[in-house]
């Protein structure tokens, strides 16, 4: 496992998410000569280039050829090396979708792969470079480790995770320019272990990516306001999920509420569904994210507000949830 970057609290502040990923790979090739660094052309924009400018020799752009770059990927891990392939979401997990899954995970191959522009991110750029399908798409394929970090700092934690962790990992990004939530890299970050943000009894919050800092924001409001105790999970990892992390926020809260930047169709909010459906214990639950359809174009702060993902959103989502009817009593059974 490498040491941590020597970044600042100010650097992560002026870093985009994406250049501290880049920052951290660089660290990591210094201490591993199997790390590889592949790019569709676009290592500018997706910040594997700081890779490229300092191991040129372990870089390989394809050019614009997404699904070649992903069956190169795979040839190169099965000589050995450890590729981390990069390009945007909406590229990786629809353009290139049959050499991932055919060429990297059938054959469970120790290829990692950071997907950036992702969810509604790239707003302006219309809804053929939004991708809200991405974590239902990954998720479904066997072998595949899914994350989605909430700002760059757990972006470098997962990086330097993916390093020890068996298998393909696909790693979710936004465009670059999302606001930091954590303020360094030391709370316990663990792939598959959800982070507790803040305790609470009478909600609870799941959350992953950019949707988090604005989870923990509602959930101050709410209780200095509305004197709510609002428990917060960060659920960075989608799959594998954290069950006993959900199981006990349905025990603790019967009240679940899920957020992502992601279509309401397979994603976050569907692989919570499946856990709580699973234990046949009831609770009032929705999920928050883009509905089944594809994304207006705007920026994607306006997005966020749009579709209800920002803390004003959130706000209103607990006030209706804590309206809902259910048993409250201790007998799981007659709910089964």
């Amino acid at each position: 496992m490498t040491e941590g970057l020597t970044y600042t609290v100010y650097d992560a502040d002026t870093m985009t998410q994406a250049e501290i990923y880049g920052e951290m790979l660089c660290k990591m090739g210094e201490e591993n000569p199997k790390i590889v660094g592949l790019s569709a052309d676009l290592a500018k924009s997706t910040k594997i280039g700081k890779f490229q400018e300092k191991f040129p020799d372990r870089f390989f752009n394809v050019g614009i050829a997404e699904q070649n770059m992903f069956g190169v990927a795979a040839g190169l891990a099965k000589a050995g090396m450890i590729p981390y392939v990069s390009t945007m979401a909406a590229f990786t997990a629809m353009r290139g979708v049959e050499q991932v899954r055919t060429d990297i995970c059938y054959q469970n191959l120790n290829c990692k792969i950071i997907a950036t522009h992702a969810g509604t991110s790239f707003g302006s750029a219309g809804s053929t470079h939004h991708c809200t399908e991405d974590l239902a798409i990954m998720r479904s394929f066997a072998n595949m480790t899914v994350i989605a970090p909430a700002d760059g700092i757990e972006t470098a934690n997962a990086v330097r995770a993916s390093l020890d962790y068996p298998g393909p990992v696909y790693i979710r990004i936004g465009r670059g320019f999302e606001p930091k939530y954590y303020e360094d890299e030391n709370y316990g970050f663990q792939i598959g272990k959800a982070v507790e943000i803040k305790s609470g009894t009478d909600i609870t919050l799941i959350s992953c990516g950019v949707t988090v800092l604005q989870a923990a924001e509602a959930a101050k409001f709410l209780e200095e306001n509305d004197g709510l105790s609002v428990r917060v999970l960060n659920m960075h990892t989608i799959k594998p999920l954290d069950e006993a992390a959900v199981l006990s926020a349905v025990e603790d809260t019967r009240r679940i509420i899920t957020i992502e930047d992601h279509n309401i169709l397979g994603g976050l909010g569907s692989a919570v569904a499946d856990v709580i459906a699973a234990s046949g214990k009831g609770c009032a639950f929705i999920k928050v994210g883009i509905p089944d359809c594809f994304s207006i174009v705007g920026y994607p702060e306006d997005l966020c507000n749009y579709y209800q993902l920002d803390a004003d959103g959130i706000i209103g989502k607990v006030r209706e949830v804590m309206k809902m009817d259910f048993e409250e009593d201790e007998d799981w059974e007659d709910e089964v």
